[in-house]
């Protein structure tokens, strides 16, 4: 059983995921990746997804994390794909090359 809004994975016997307080569901869909954007980079641990967040929130890019909740249902070495749309890519690019990310 799988939460449709954390899509975190419950054990046998839970129907519901307090901390989102939705039912569960029998199977979460496929993530997809949105369309008019790029692959940047993969990152592979909790804390360069916060530093990455932390170093783009604030500039007005438009980015999202493809497989960012992933690691709650599989281990992380799968890792999280930096997705920034098309048109951000050198200024996404020059900001994670200055601040070590890339």
């Amino acid at each position: 059983m799988y939460c449709p809004s954390c899509r975190a994975e419950f054990r046998e016997g839970f129907l519901r995921c307090e901390d989102c307080d939705v039912n569960l569901v029998e199977g979460l869909p496929k993530e997809t990746e949105k369309q008019g954007y790029i692959h940047l980079a993969t990152v592979f641990t909790e804390g360069d997804i916060a530093f990455i967040k932390s170093s783009l929130d604030h500039t007005g890019i438009d980015y999202y994390f493809h497989g960012e909740q992933a690691h709650r249902l599989t281990p992380l070495p799968l890792g999280a794909r930096l997705m920034v749309r098309e048109d951000f890519r050198e200024e996404a690019e020059a900001i994670l090359r200055a601040t070590g990310q890339l």
